[in-house]
């Protein structure tokens, strides 16, 4: 990657990754402002944004915006996610003028219209009922619920059905205004882009942005705790978690090689162990989430009634195993899947500006891949064995189980394997 990095007097930062042997780009406005920025009383406001954008501005309807983008072959949508919100434009290489000055439009001139509003919290409510009716979905949420209860970086990122309805125009121009500020937002291009056009364009596009304080969010504080529901299902749905690495930790390279290791594959421990040797769950992985200010690491298995009281103390057995006998082999086989996961990731323009605007928002730069492949590579056996200890070191673990969970052991048995 050769970055060229520009802030505007507006605050707003612009980053250029040019791919002079494609005929394609991607440009997409990153804005820090996700789930965990709203209130109790909110929560689902910066989704339900990310909606409205696109359903007309000052000067083009919803329908001229999706006809103006596929007029020219180009892609435009967007995602919210607990720390940030995106809006993205895929095109060829003559239209980026034109994606450009479609993401600026969205987002500095939406009409938030009343009748349009009425029917897009109709498909958001849509949108959170398929959440509902997806197990192995939503069951990230209540996780997430578990570990950080009555805080925003716990709260659905959908919001609520009550949360929802209540939203007017008001919220949503108040979020915009509060959050939509040149310090909190990153334009990234990648691509057949080239750095002083695309820095000219944004200038000129987003001048109106104000050069405003950016708000940071509440700190989150991992709590930890329970939340089950026995529903008719035909499985159980299960994950288990403790508090994790923020992004700045030492420790979080640690963490995702960790996850790979544990149950990042079909030759990691939780597969062979959980799946191939005991035949206790189709589905079975665990992963490793960084924010800002702490992080969380789980597993998930989906799961038979009947097997369900095995699962927890074989995943506690295997992350004791871990932390006495992690092996150089298993090291670099984790390394290797991580390591081929970072490079295959940034072969695609757009794939390639989502890393730098995260890394941007982490780090406050772009990482090198070079350099985060040397970070992977030097997680050894002995660091993977003092990361489950650390994990075993946690105290008041969360679990969020779902489906015909009445086999699963009690919370304080679970929790007295930890800490």
């Amino acid at each position: 990657m050769k970055l060229e990095i520009a802030k505007l007097p507006n605050g707003l930062t612009v980053v250029t990754d040019p791919m002079p042997h494609i005929e394609t780009a991607s440009v997409g406005v990153w804005v820090e402002a996700g789930a965990r920025h709203e209130t109790a009383a909110t929560n689902g406001v910066s989704h339900l944004l990310e909606h409205m954008a696109f359903k007309g501005t000052t000067t083009r309807s919803a329908r001229g915006i999706a006809e103006e983008i596929e007029s020219v072959g180009g892609y435009l949508n967007a995602y919210t996610s607990r720390e940030q919100t995106c809006f993205y434009a895929r095109v060829m290489k003559q239209d980026v003028p034109l994606g450009v000055d479609i993401l600026s439009d969205i987002l500095i001139n939406p009409l938030f219209d009343a009748e349009e509003l009425a029917r897009e919290k109709k498909v958001v409510l849509q949108e959170i009922g398929q959440s509902e009716d997806t197990p192995d979905d939503i069951i990230y949420d209540h996780l997430q619920d578990a570990a950080f209860p009555g805080q925003p970086l716990g709260r659905p990122i959908l919001g609520s059905e009550k949360t929802v309805n209540a939203l007017g125009r008001a919220a949503l121009r108040k979020h915009l205004a509060t959050n939509y500020v040149g310090p909190s937002m990153t334009i990234v291009a990648s691509g057949r882009v080239k750095h002083s056009e695309i820095v000219a364009l944004a200038s000129e596009k987003f001048a109106a942005i104000q050069n405003a304080e950016k708000k940071d969010p509440p700190r989150a504080r991992y709590k930890g705790g329970d939340r089950r529901k026995t529903q008719k299902l035909e499985q159980a749905h299960l994950t288990f978690g403790v508090e994790g690495p923020a992004v700045g930790d030492p420790d979080a390279f640690a963490a995702q090689v960790f996850a790979t290791a544990f149950g990042g594959g079909m030759s990691s421990r939780l597969f062979q162990e959980v799946r191939e040797k005991r035949g206790l769950a189709y589905s079975v992985h665990a992963f490793a989430h960084a924010f800002v200010d702490t992080g969380f690491f789980g597993v998930y298995a989906g799961t038979g009634a009947k097997e369900c009281a095995e699962i927890a103390p074989v995943v506690v057995g295997e992350l004791e195993a871990m932390a006495v006998g992690a092996t150089e082999e298993e090291a670099a086989r984790a390394r290797a899947q991580a390591k081929s996961a970072l490079f295959m990731g940034l072969e695609g323009p757009s794939a390639r500006a989502e890393h730098i605007a995260g890394q941007l928002s982490a780090y406050g730069r772009v990482m090198p891949a070079a350099e985060i492949a040397e970070r992977i590579e030097a997680v050894d056996a002995a660091a993977l064995r003092r990361f489950a200890t650390r994990l075993l070191k946690s105290k008041s673990p969360s679990v969020a189980a779902l489906g015909p969970v009445k086999g699963l052991e009690p919370y304080a048995r679970f929790a007295a394997r930890f800490g």
